[in-house]
């Protein structure tokens, strides 16, 4: 069987590695081809579009990018078409998936597609579930969406989130504060200037700072060296620098999830441009932006966004967290609990195989 995918950020490439893995494990005669990054050239995706080429962050930078987007989408058209393509999964990236999803199915509407991890509609925007309901199948990983999607008319499935079966409860910590500023150049540009205060005004606490790539210490214009209690490290992993550290500043997106997975408690930040801040708060009349605080519906993470990213601000939220370790540890075996499930990434590899013959009812 041959499958198109498509996603454009490497949280949806992580997910779709994963499933792509398993897939593989449920039927080795499939073959993938499509838009996706390391992760899923690792499994064996065969790569059409690397998303390193595909990074869009905010509104701005989505709008200049249209043209070459559109153009894209058109191409991965003509593949599918040429190649008799049978099944396509789009993974998050909503900006351009819904839009292909729209195209796909006006050009070939015999194609069953399956929308893998669905773009967070009820912060972007309700009116864009009409494009969602194209999709022949759409399955979601947090339990609260079968209710948002079922309350709008749509049928999805839930299984358990993903990571569940990828990260464990890390209980052996050590006395670092992790410094997490994100993957893209614009977030390290806001939020490291602002760790490094923390840093500054903090002299009596040992912060490790993780790069996702080696090659981003070319976008920072400050003198790490002159921090005498500062680490900068960017091959050690994820799971490593936890184990190094009693809580984490990190950039808002799924590292916040990995985080409370793993165990560890931590600070959402997130800081943007002016017009980018109007239509979030204004326009998508955001509430909790952080994927553990929308699962429990409370603040576990505290979220500090815009002029409330700080230095001051998370210094007091760093005093407060490690002032009650067990109560924030509560919440947090609570967000793991919720999201639970059993062979949660290969009911989503067999139900993506059976593919028509599965019901739509499954919930």
């Amino acid at each position: 069987m041959k499958f198109f995918v498509s996603t454009g950020e490497i949280s949806g490439d992580l997910h779709l590695s994963y499933l792509v893995k398993e897939i593989f494990k449920e039927s080795n005669q499939s073959v993938f081809y499509g838009v996706a990054g390391e992760h899923c050239k690792n499994v064996g995706v065969n790569i059409t579009q690397d998303i390193k080429e595909l990074a869009v962050m905010g509104f701005t930078q989505a709008v200049m990018k249209y043209r070459f987007l559109k153009k894209k989408a058109y191409e991965y058209l003509d593949f599918i078409e040429i190649n008799k393509i049978e099944k396509v999964i789009l993974v998050d990236y909503g900006g351009f998936n819904l839009k292909f999803l729209e195209l796909l199915k006006e050009k070939m509407p015999q194609i069953e597609v399956y929308y893998y991890i669905p773009p967070k509609l009820w912060v972007w925007g309700e009116k864009r579930i009409k494009s969602l309901k194209l999709a022949d199948h759409i399955m979601v990983i947090f339990p609260w969406e079968v209710e948002f999607y079922k309350s709008h008319g749509v049928k999805s499935v839930y299984f358990g989130n993903p990571f569940i079966e990828k990260y464990k409860v890390i209980k052996n910590r050590g006395d670092d504060i992790l410094l997490l500023p994100g993957s893209r150049k614009q977030e390290i540009k806001k939020l490291l200037p602002i760790m490094l205060e923390v840093v500054e005004k903090r002299k009596d606490e040992k912060f490790l700072l993780k790069l996702a790539s080696e090659n981003h210490l070319n976008w920072i214009e400050a003198d790490l060296g002159k921090y005498n209690n500062l680490r900068v490290q960017s091959e050690i992993t994820l799971i490593d620098a936890i184990k190094r550290s009693k809580i984490a500043l990190a950039a808002s997106g799924t590292v916040i999830l990995e985080l409370a997975l793993m165990g560890i408690p931590g600070i959402v930040l997130y800081k943007t441009n002016l017009i980018n801040e109007f239509i979030a708060r204004y326009i998508l009349k955001l509430g909790f932006v952080s994927l553990p605080n929308l699962t429990l519906n409370e603040e576990v993470y505290p979220e500090l966004l815009q002029r409330e990213c700080n230095s001051v601000k998370i210094s007091d939220e760093i005093n407060r967290i490690l002032k009650d370790r067990n109560g924030i540890n509560f919440k947090i075996e609570k967000i793991r609990k919720k999201l639970s499930g059993d062979e949660i990434i290969k009911s989503y590899a067999q139900y993506i195989l059976r593919g028509s013959k599965v019901s739509h009812e499954q919930n």
